[in-house]
């Protein structure tokens, strides 16, 4: 039974929805973030990174700075906090992909207790934080991201809202259409939360340590009693329309190994197959592509290489490291290992390829997208992926709906 309720956002005005949400800070490069704080007073990024560019370090003075800059926001008029408790439907289209999804306050016990299950390993140092940053800034502006097991009685009633006006609607510079609807009605928002007590779990698509970090939040205020501590902001959206992309690898072959010394190797564990110039993309699961001096290979892992009845062993991003990474490259820690480079399949194959090129890296590896099934089967059994096998969409923007953490 997942627990899920309405909440009362703090939000800014329809009219400046689009100058304040933004993306995560660190996925500006310098001269763009320079830009967004110079010239539009607006943009969430004057709240998050307070001091002009990345010199302010995490810690409390940062965190003090945030809240202070918050608060500012909010005596200026640019967030406003609805007054009725509101579920708020966001539906985002990128590069013709629709996504549907709705934003609500959920339990922190239901993670505690399992039935918001993870597939990725928590660092203690960024739980703690984390942690520090939600109790002194007293807010959530990112949703976490969870699946879940698609029900049509909510799609009846998400398609309502969705052809009314939404309360925002606005397209961003990087050409994503970004819409908001307020499900206030009272019948709805009951349909909506015992819809969701009937599904018997959610799984973390992204925000591993924002779900620990509200959980351990919720602990260290446990004798605060029954308040907003004890929910988190989240994004939900259903298996169907969740896409996982690839995350593809760029290798430093630092062992100074020939080509010919490198495909002998890999022959120990896979059948290799020569492609030529033309990109080589997986079409399914154990197909790997691999670009090594100029040309294109297919590598496919050799029966006995790897567990089929294992769910981490199962993945193609183990497979090669297992097989391929470690024997041939000497990389063991992908978390801290210099010589290995990840990149999203947003970015295309042609950005692997161009690395290569560049003698940026001298192998790139492409590997076929983790399928939802793979990341509940590992979730189900309580193991955890190898670094960067996933790569989600939706991503959504910080500042469109702020959950107040504390009174």
């Amino acid at each position: 039974m997942i627990e899920l309720k309405p909440f009362c956002a703090l939000r800014p005005p329809r009219d400046k929805a689009y100058l304040v949400a933004t993306r995560s800070y660190l996925t500006y490069t310098e001269s763009e973030l320079e830009d967004k704080l110079n010239n539009n007073p607006f943009t969430f990024l004057h709240i998050i990174n307070p001091a002009k560019g990345r010199g302010l370090d995490y810690g409390p003075e940062k965190y003090q700075r945030v809240k202070k800059e918050f608060e500012n926001r909010l005596e200026e008029g640019i967030f406003q906090q609805d007054t009725h408790p509101s579920f708020y439907l966001y539906r985002q289209v990128k590069d013709g992909n629709e996504y549907i999804g709705l934003i609500a306050a959920v339990a922190v016990k239901d993670y505690l207790e399992g039935r918001i299950k993870k597939h990725e390993k928590t660092l203690t140092r960024r739980e703690e934080m984390f942690t520090d940053y939600l109790q002194t800034t007293g807010f959530n502006a990112e949703p976490v991201l969870l699946t879940y097991q698609d029900d049509l009685r909510l799609d009846q009633i998400f398609v309502q809202y969705i052809e009314q006006r939404s309360e925002y609607e606005f397209t961003s510079t990087d050409r994503v259409l970004h819409q908001l609807w307020l499900i206030d009605d009272q019948a709805h928002c009951q349909i909506i939360s015992e819809t969701f007590k009937e599904q018997d779990c959610l799984y973390i698509a992204d925000g591993h340590h924002r779900c620990a970090s509200s959980a351990l939040l919720a602990d260290r205020l446990a004798s605060h009693g029954d308040g907003a501590h004890n929910y988190f902001m989240a994004l939900l959206i259903g298996e169907e329309q969740m896409k996982v992309y690839d995350f593809n690898r760029l290798v430093k072959n630092t062992t100074g190994k020939s080509e010919l010394k490198i495909l002998h190797e890999l022959e120990e564990h896979f059948l290799i197959e020569r492609k030529g110039k033309s990109i080589f993309r997986p079409e399914k699961l154990h197909e790997i592509g691999m670009y090594l001096k100029g040309e294109w290979y297919k590598i496919v892992p050799k029966t006995g290489t790897f567990d089929p009845g294992d769910a981490v062993s199962h993945l193609d991003a183990d497979i090669l490291s297992q097989n391929a990474l470690d024997p041939v490259f000497g990389i063991e820690d992908l978390k801290n290992d210099k010589r290995v480079s990840f990149v999203p399949g947003t970015e295309g194959l042609e950005y692997l390829q161009n690395k290569v090129d560049q003698n940026s890296y001298q192998v790139a590896f492409a590997l076929h997208p983790v399928t939802v099934d793979q990341i509940k089967k590992v979730s189900d059994a309580g193991l955890t992926m190898p670094p960067k096998s996933t790569y989600v969409e939706p991503k959504l923007r910080s500042g469109l709906t702020v959950y107040k953490i504390l009174e």
